[in-house]
């Protein structure tokens, strides 16, 4: 399939956003559940909620540019019972939504406890919010992931991989960028940040190699012989039957050489995983080392969704994607 720049940058941004509203909402819970420290105040909170609202707005203003009418766009709402783009529609507002209120509470200081437990620690509203936060992130993921693996016909998609990679390599990049803003204000979390965020790297390595194990093992159902209708046992394609581009050439096929695909996929991997994974171990304490891990990360990311977008093989490219 042709990958399209603007839902690269959706799906990447969206999920770098929801992976730092986790890592904050669970830094809270750590400090102030586990340890009983709540010596941040909740100006950490809120702008690291803004730097995820601003991540996700990012995301959803990409989101635009691969509309035919956008003007149109709210119609992609209205099919939320059968289609997991409209829900997705649904859901990344509702995230966004969510990101205001937990920062908002944050910033105003309404921490009122609403839960105390028998060690005499308690749940406050923020983190109240910040549970329904995280619930929302999560079926954001599920939205997304589902957008392609329900697609049956594209056997690569089609897979739960699918939503596990988009999961984890949005937390990866958001407990990621979390240690990098930690860092930078000198919060007690930026270890926690960090050492999850290598945790979620290596997931995330691992998930994606097992896609790709896995596609490279699928045998096609499909062949040139079938799609032409021919009886023929030795069929070789000489012309695609046009001198011009069409549709089918332009939105099917990325139009690159395997030995291009080959060379991204290695590149994000090194790029997406390896290099942020050396920096985060380096640089736990500086926060200009994470900062660069972020975008080393960042680019790797964008490398990896485009080679998983261009791994997608329509049955059409039987017919239509040579030329002579």
């Amino acid at each position: 399939m042709r990958p399209a720049f603007s839902v690269l940058f959706l799906t990447t941004l969206i999920g770098a956003g929801q992976g730092l509203l986790i890592a904050l909402v669970c830094g809270q819970l750590f400090l102030v559940v586990g340890t009983g420290d709540a010596s941040l105040s909740g100006g950490f909170y809120a702008m690291g909620s803004l730097l995820a609202l601003v991540l996700l707005a990012l995301g959803l203003l990409a989101s635009f540019f691969h509309l035919a009418n956008p003007t149109r766009a709210w119609r992609a709402a209205t099919q939320w019972r059968t289609s997991w783009l409209s829900r997705e529609v649904i859901a990344l507002p509702a995230v966004m939504g969510m990101a205001v209120l937990y920062g908002g509470l944050h910033a105003l200081g309404w921490d009122a406890s609403l839960m105390h437990f028998a060690n005499g620690k308690s749940l406050d509203l923020t983190m109240a919010v910040g549970f329904v936060t995280v619930l929302a992130c999560l079926a954001l993921f599920l939205c997304t992931g589902m957008i392609y693996a329900c697609v049956k016909f594209i056997r690569e998609w089609h897979s739960v991989w699918t939503v596990i990679n988009y999961t984890l390599m949005g937390l990866a990049s958001g407990f990621v960028l979390a240690a990098a803003y930690a860092a930078s204000l000198g919060a007690v979390v930026t270890g926690l940040y960090a050492g999850t965020g290598l945790v979620l790297i290596v997931l995330a390595l691992a998930g994606r190699a097992v896609s790709l194990w896995r596609n490279a093992r699928l045998k096609p159902l499909a062949t040139l012989r079938g799609a032409i209708g021919a009886p023929h046992q030795n069929i070789r394609q000489v012309t695609q039957g046009f001198n011009g581009k069409s549709f089918n050439t332009k939105e099917f096929f990325h139009g690159k050489s395997p030995e291009t695909v080959k060379f991204l996929t290695t590149f994000f991997l090194a790029v997406g995983f390896a290099a942020p994974f050396a920096l985060v171990a380096l640089g736990m304490g500086s926060a200009a080392v994470l900062w660069l891990a972020v975008m080393v990360q960042y680019v790797g990311l964008l490398a990896e969704r485009w080679v998983f977008f261009a791994q997608g093989n329509h049955v059409q490219n039987l017919y239509y994607q040579r030329k002579a």
